[in-house]
């Protein structure tokens, strides 16, 4: 999943901040879906690579079960640390609830990969879904 990450960073399109990123979601049954952050001039109406990454998992018809996300950005062409914004750490969560799964979550910076178990522990108090009425 790293190596795709870093991979979908080669679909970035980020003329604006200079700051690209690649997602790769891993589906339960081994697929792995990947994105890239696309910016537009119109800001904020771009996108981050985890929710392209994530939208693209959730639309394909088989109804595959994201079970991980890895990220990893460039600023300016040089590896760098990052961690999802506050809007993808609300799909995360959602995606958890959507799919009853925790999704692991991989940070790939320069030196080393950080791992959290859960969007959970990202977003600890996310909006929920509301109950089925």
């Amino acid at each position: 999943m790293v190596e795709a990450t870093r991979t979908a960073l080669q679909g970035a399109y980020a003329p604006y901040s200079k700051f690209r990123v690649g997602a790769a979601v891993r589906l339960a049954d081994g697929r792995i879906v990947t994105g890239s952050n696309q910016e537009n001039s119109s800001y904020p109406e771009g996108l981050c690579a985890e929710r392209v990454a994530l939208f693209t998992a959730g639309a394909l018809s088989d109804g595959g079960t994201p079970i991980a996300l890895a990220l990893a950005a460039e600023n300016n062409g040089k590896t760098a640390s990052v961690t999802p914004c506050g809007a993808c750490r609300q799909v995360m969560a959602e995606t958890e609830m959507r799919y009853g799964t925790p999704l692991r979550i991989l940070m790939c910076g320069p030196e080393e990969v950080r791992i959290v178990d859960s969007a959970q522990a990202l977003l600890p108090l996310s909006f929920e879904l509301p109950e089925k009425a």
